[in-house]
């Protein structure tokens, strides 16, 4: 009989499959390998089995002990996976920004998931990092994992994924793309392939708002390139232990919006179901297109599954309420189409001031069309209200009135979304849409800006 003594033994061995409609544009053979066909459903299987085991021989990790990580999600998963076969309690700390699938599965497998704010320095008390470094202290009989500069990380994809990779294709391959989010699986392949064979590229694909590119580049650690992103897996605002940039023969980095864009693509142009940072390797690949010839052979490694990614790059609301969308936006009303049906708030001439700004506060608008018996007459916004505040402290007891400014321009359904857009000016900030039943709705300048691609 043929059978795995445990799901431990399942690790591995992942297929390559090659990709065709998505990669039509590159003139080169470009394989993928599906990471996803792992027990956890991720590339960190791999390195969770080793760092466990290697943290096991030499006692950092004693029997009934308590693993702690901080993790994206997938460590997690595969740490779950050892943890319940050898017999460990798992506390997994993880960023408030990954999807809640991901926390959602950790602990179905039985981790018990702290939650930190993603927006904060790596040093701040609050930080994933150092909240998983203070729960280690706190815990007894605990082993903190940090697969950042944990080098059994990379030493398992040199032993594992890299022979792979490399016995698949025959030894032909001529080029490796990966995201970099740890490092582990882009310096443990690139060492072992460029031991082959110096000639292989090594590829990194980076997010903005990460440090690698421009560090990998320059040898400058620039702070100002840190900002909050979206993306999940790739990137990071630490230079880790695992990440050995003189394997990396360069980076390109991938926007927000690409990287879920062509997460969609593959599941729908080559029916394979992967992850996030798969869909930010595929755009990657197309930058660095130039870089490949008919006789290449290119393999990208797609991280993990797309069912962790269900309630965000593949739920539609999701996409349109950042723009990633590929909708065509050409009318007025194409702008608002997803609060269309809301009622327009308007303020009356002998209202109060206080009347509009309490308005405003309760449904977190920043203008209002002004109306009388006759229709709309004026406006108030934000602005005007605090200079009016600022001229006189009592404007709030003032009515509407003596406050509001002219009112916005009104237009019809069908107007070209370019016409609308030359109604906003410095002294007028939003316009108003006359709907098929007579009815008006708002659009802002928020609303024209959210339109654009």
């Amino acid at each position: 009989m043929d059978f795995s003594k445990n799901i431990l033994e399942t690790i591995g061995n992942t297929p390559l499959v090659k990709l065709n409609k998505i990669v039509a544009e590159i003139d080169a053979l470009v394989l993928a390998k599906v990471e996803t066909f792992n027990p956890g459903n991720s590339v960190k299987d791999r390195m969770a089995v080793k760092m466990i085991e290697d943290a096991e021989a030499d006692g950092r990790l004693q029997p009934g002990g308590t693993i702690i990580e901080g993790t994206s999600g997938n460590t997690g998963m595969g740490l779950a996976l050892v943890a319940i076969i050898k017999g460990y309690k798992l506390i997994c700390v993880i960023s408030d920004k990954q999807s809640k699938e991901k926390m959602d599965i950790l602990r179905a497998v039985g981790a018990k998931v702290v939650v930190c704010p993603t927006d904060v320095e790596p040093t701040d008390p609050r930080s994933y990092y150092s909240v998983s470094k203070r729960l280690a202290l706190e815990t007894p009989n605990s082993w903190y994992v940090n697969q950042y500069d944990n080098m059994s990380n990379s030493l398992a994809h040199y032993e594992q994924t890299g022979p792979e990779i490399w016995k698949q294709t025959d030894g032909k391959i001529t080029h490796f793309v990966v995201g970099v989010g740890t490092g582990g699986t882009i310096s443990g392949v690139g060492r072992y392939l460029k031991e082959k064979n110096p000639n292989i590229k090594i590829w990194g694909i980076d997010t903005y708002g990460s440090v690698f590119k421009k560090y990998h580049e320059t040898g400058i650690f620039d702070e100002n390139e840190i900002y909050s992103y979206i993306t999940e897996g790739i990137g990071e605002d630490i230079l880790p232990k695992n990440v050995d940039f003189s394997l990396i023969d360069g980076f390109t980095k991938v926007t927000d919006k690409d990287a879920a864009v062509y997460t969609r693509k593959i599941a729908l142009e080559e029916a394979i179901f992967v992850g996030n940072s798969a869909g930010a390797c595929i755009k990657g690949l197309l930058q660095l297109k130039e870089h490949f010839k008919p006789e290449d052979v290119v393999v990208v490694l797609f991280h993990d599954s797309g069912s962790r990614y269900v309630g965000k790059m593949f739920n539609d609301d999701w996409m349109r309420e950042r723009g990633f969308l590929e909708e065509n936006v050409t009318k007025a009303e194409d702008v608002i189409k997803d609060h269309i049906d809301k009622e327009l708030i308007v303020v009356r001439t002998e209202e109060l001031v206080s009347h509009a700004i309490e308005r405003m506060r309760k449904y977190k608008i920043s203008q209002i069309p002004v109306v009388d018996i006759n229709g709309f007459v004026g406006s108030v916004d934000e602005t005007d209200l605090f200079r009016s505040y600022v001229a006189d402290k009592n404007v709030a007891e003032k009515p509407i009135k003596e406050v509001m400014g002219k009112p916005f321009p009104i237009v019809k359904m069908g107007t070209p979304i370019e016409e609308v857009s030359k109604l906003f000016t410095k002294e007028n900030d939003a316009v108003l849409i006359e709907l098929e039943n007579g009815n008006h709705h708002i659009i802002t300048k928020y609303d024209i800006i959210g339109s654009i691609k």
